[in-house]
């Protein structure tokens, strides 16, 4: 248990993260995180105004850190072995972080500090798609990598996979996700050369 001394925002969120890790979302609350920290609940309510804002600040918290793993994974990298290594590195970050991750499905705010992580997450990632899609089909790009990536993750969590995932069927998909890309890109370049 964490000492009550130096309570702040950001000691709740370690608290609120251990939580996490140990039990899920479910396990986080206003009062399991006072219960941690040895604070009384209603003293969480300075920092979080409901358990539902304490679930935005940790998947903001979760967001970074996979943004993080993928700017590691995605670092120095040309284009196609950047959205390779990202793939990679955002299934590794799933399994290995399985609690953390259902953070993830949390709904963000539009705004405040919460939203800042999961918004700079995004925009990493559709960077980093751009370099193959091209600009004007990134977010769509970006949207559908997310959702392979996502429900890749959730077969594996639910251990929908034996003990060798089949990395074939996500070579399958990234393969065919990539041709895609790669199309996109053609097709604004060739736009663009008949405008002008």
């Amino acid at each position: 248990m964490t000492q009550p001394s130096k309570t702040d925002r950001a000691t709740l969120l370690r608290a609120a993260m251990e939580l996490l890790a140990q039990g899920g979302l479910q396990a986080v609350s206003i009062r399991s995180v006072a219960g941690e920290v040895g604070l009384a609940p209603n003293a969480m309510y300075h920092y979080f105004t409901s358990r539902e804002h304490l679930h935005t600040a940790v998947a903001s918290e979760v967001a970074a850190m996979l943004h993080g793993a993928l700017a590691k994974a995605c670092h120095r990298r040309g284009p196609e072995a950047s959205i390779r290594s990202l793939v990679q590195a955002y299934l590794a970050f799933a399994r290995d972080h399985r609690l953390l991750y259902e953070a993830l499905v949390v709904p963000r705010p539009a705004s405040g500090d919460d939203a800042v992580a999961p918004e700079l997450l995004w925009r990493f990632v559709v960077a980093q798609v751009s370099t193959v899609s091209g600009e004007a089909m990134a977010h769509q790009a970006a949207v559908s990598i997310w959702a392979l990536l996502h429900g890749m993750a959730a077969l594996q969590s639910a251990g929908a996979f034996n003990e060798e995932m089949p990395f074939s069927s996500l070579e399958f998909a990234l393969d065919a996700w990539l041709t895609a890309a790669h199309a996109a890109a053609a097709k604004e370049a060739e736009t663009r050369s008949k405008s002008h």
